[in-house]
C-alpha cells in the first residue's frame, strides 16, 4: 500500500518534524485500515461460508485494530500539543483522529457480523442471504475505496462514496421490508431478527466508509461535506 504523506515541500527541502510525524501516523492509519479490511473478509466468511473459526480470527484482529486506534489518537494529540503545527498540519491531524474512529467502528461491526454468523449456523440458509451477501460486498468495496481515497488524497472521493452509500441504503430498506413483513414464518424467528441486525450493521459500515472518504477530501480542500 502506498505510504500516505502530507503535501510535499518545495524541491530540495526536507520534511519538517511535524510532517514526518504525520507521515508515520498516516502509515499506521493505512496499516489499521488493512486489518479492518481483513476483518471484514472474515466476517463475510462467518456469515456466508458458515466458517465457525472466523470469529476467533476476527477477535485477534480486533485487538490489533484497537491498539492502532489508541496509538494513533495518542500520537496525534501529542503532536498537536507539543509541536505547534501550522493550520494545514492541524487539518491533517484532526482528520486522521476522526477517521480512525470510523475505522475502529467498522472493525467492531465486523466482529458483530461474525457473531451473528455463529448464531445463524444451526439454521438453514435464509432465502435473503444472497442479497445480504451482495450488500456486504458493496460495503466492503466502499471501505477499500475510502482507503484508496486517503492514499491518493482524492478531493472528489466524498461525493463519489455518497452515491455508493445511497445504494447500500437502498439495499437495507429493500431487505428490511422483506424480512420485517415476512408472513407464514415456520419455526424460530431468530434468523430473521439476526439478519435485520446484520443489514443494519452493514449499512452503518457503509456510513463510516463514506465518512473516511469525506475526511480525505477535507484534508485536501479544507471543506467539509
Amino acid at each position: 500500500m502506498v505510504a500516505i504523506q502530507p503535501t510535499p515541500p518545495a524541491t530540495g527541502l526536507k520534511l519538517s518534524v511535524v510532517e514526518r510525524k504525520i507521515k508515520r501516523v498516516g502509515q499506521d492509519v493505512l496499516r489499521m485500515g488493512a486489518l479492518v479490511e481483513e476483518s471484514m473478509r472474515w466476517s463475510n466468511r462467518a456469515l456466508f461460508a458458515r466458517d465457525l473459526g472466523a470469529l476467533e480470527r476476527i477477535k485477534s484482529l480486533e485487538k490489533r485494530i484497537d491498539e492502532f486506534y489508541r496509538q494513533i489518537e495518542f500520537d496525534c494529540v501529542v503532536t498537536m500539543t507539543l509541536n505547534a503545527p501550522v493550520a494545514e498540519d492541524c487539518r491533517w491531524l484532526s482528520a486522521l483522529m476522526q477517521l480512525v474512529r470510523d475505522l475502529e467502528r467498522i472493525g467492531d461491526y465486523a466482529q458483530d457480523l461474525a457473531e451473528i454468523g455463529v448464531k445463524l449456523f444451526p439454521y438453514p440458509p435464509h432465502p435473503c442471504l444472497p442479497e445480504v451477501e451482495a450488500m456486504a460486498r458493496r460495503a466492503q468495496g466502499m471501505v477499500a475505496l475510502s482507503l484508496a481515497a486517503l492514499v491518493e488524497l482524492d478531493p472528489t472521493a466524498g461525493a463519489r462514496l455518497k452515491g455508493e452509500d445511497d445504494a447500500v441504503d437502498d439495499d437495507h430498506d429493500r431487505l428490511y421490508e422483506r424480512l420485517a413483513h415476512q408472513r407464514d414464518v415456520v419455526g424460530p424467528v431468530e434468523p430473521i431478527v439476526l439478519l435485520v441486525l446484520a443489514i443494519r450493521h452493514l449499512e452503518r459500515m457503509a456510513d463510516h466508509a463514506t465518512n473516511i472518504a469525506q475526511r480525505a477530501s477535507y484534508i485536501v480542500t479544507g471543506r467539509r461535506g
